[in-house]
């Protein structure tokens, strides 16, 4: 079965310090919309978005669900505007480990232990591991013990020069990667939590030869068409490339934020070196 991560702390609530006519402005300009914009993908009035964001009308449960639908805001910030304007949420959140969250644990350790002898793993919203199967524990040989602590945060583990970094021979390639990835997130999210982490990752020692990254600068282009990640092991280097699979239908908000990070053999010498270390466990 897949390897469980210790006990997730959910973060604790925070009461909105916004109006909900503010907040909706924040995610409309954020997703790039004109009110215009907003009020054809809505079929409302433009007009109507104006006094909305002004406070001069005050939105319905119905409108501010129908709103962040179509401005596709995460579940927990719809919750969060919900409570702006004065109702109660409408989107759950539960622990992995409730009986309510029972089917959804099910699904994700048979797709981890699925996927074997290839690693895959859980992870939330600010990419803690919740989960992992049984080939990615071998991979991570020589990271600092203290960056393998619960929580364990995947991206930092990838590129502190303590965890995986030293034996990632693509290393600039792969941080680039890594760092675009999460600028993204921050963009769609504005998570204060990622953007913290993006800081330090940004920090850490960057390989020989290339420039410290900033958020304005381009993803460089690269041979092929997935970015690999190559990582040496006793016994060879590993070529993987990888997937992200989320629930598309979930109306929990722990749910809707978790996602499985799966690595596929990018050669046959590493889908054979991933069975043959797999038959040893």
């Amino acid at each position: 079965m897949p390897q469980t991560a210790a006990r997730h702390q959910l973060p604790p609530r925070t009461v909105p310090r916004q109006p909900v006519g503010e907040l909706l402005r924040i995610w409309r300009k954020r997703r790039g919309f004109s009110q215009l914009d907003l009020a054809c993908e809505a079929d409302v009035s433009t007009r109507h978005v104006s006094f909305l964001e002004t406070g001069r009308s005050q939105p319905s449960r119905t409108m501010l669900l129908h709103l962040a639908e179509r401005m596709d805001i995460p579940l927990r910030d719809r919750n969060a505007l919900l409570a702006a304007a004065g109702f109660a949420p409408v989107f759950s959140e539960h622990r992995l480990d409730d009986p309510e969250m029972q089917a959804a644990r099910q699904a994700v350790d048979l797709v981890l232990t699925g996927h074997e002898p290839h690693p895959a793993l859980a992870v939330d919203r600010h990419w803690t591991l919740v989960a992992a199967n049984r080939a990615v524990a071998p991979l991570l040989t020589g990271a600092a013990p203290d960056l393998l602590q619960p929580p364990v945060n995947v991206l930092r583990l990838s590129l502190h020069p303590s965890g995986l970094a030293p034996r990632i021979e693509n290393l600039a390639q792969w941080r680039t990667h890594v760092l675009h990835r999460l600028i993204h997130q921050i963009d769609v999210s504005a998570d204060p939590v990622l953007a913290a982490l993006f800081g330090e990752l940004k920090g850490y020692p960057v390989p020989d030869g290339q420039p410290s990254h900033s958020r304005s600068e381009p993803l460089s282009s690269h041979d092929g068409v997935v970015v690999p990640l190559r990582l040496r092991t006793e016994s060879g280097t590993l070529s993987f490339f990888s997937t992200t699979t989320v629930f598309g239908t979930a109306v929990d908000v722990t749910l809707s934020e978790l996602a499985i990070e799966a690595f596929f053999p990018a050669d046959l010498a590493t889908a054979e070196i991933m069975r043959q270390a797999l038959a040893r466990l």
